[in-house]
């Protein structure tokens, strides 16, 4: 048994994965995504500081659930995101999608198992049927 202390409200609970905060903590921060993602998509200009303030939620977990791809901009939103690779404009997640097929491909090319390499064609001794003997 893995027991710890809440993050949020310090309750002793088993712990068993994700972030360390307990049951309680977990349904009520589910209740805040969905009430901060009904609130981007009804006030498509709002900014990120405009949401945390009117969804009382932090700034660093809107943008946390931003990266997560938990939750989506909508279109013309003010609230902006860039590739943290490239530095194109995204909606959610931390990459673009031409970044990801590039990472993506990149991994596949590392982890692809070497080609065995050919067998060479064999002389054909009957090419030249003589004896041939040493003198």
């Amino acid at each position: 048994m893995n027991a710890r202390n809440c993050r949020k409200c310090g309750k002793l609970f088993n712990y068993v994965s994700g972030p360390p905060i307990c049951m309680a903590c977990r349904e009520a921060l589910e209740e805040k995504f969905h009430e901060v993602k009904s609130y981007i998509w009804e006030h498509v200009q709002a900014t990120i500081p405009e949401v945390a303030e009117a969804c009382d939620v932090s700034q660093n977990q809107i943008q946390q659930w931003l990266k997560d791809e938990r939750l989506q901009l909508a279109e013309g939103s003010s609230i902006t995101l860039h590739c943290e690779n490239c530095g194109a404009s995204i909606n959610s997640g931390r990459f673009c999608e031409r970044c990801k097929n590039s990472m993506a491909n990149q991994l596949h090319e590392s982890i692809r198992k070497p080609e065995a390499p050919k067998p060479q064609p064999k002389k054909d001794t009957k090419e030249n049927p003589k004896m041939r003997f040493l003198g």
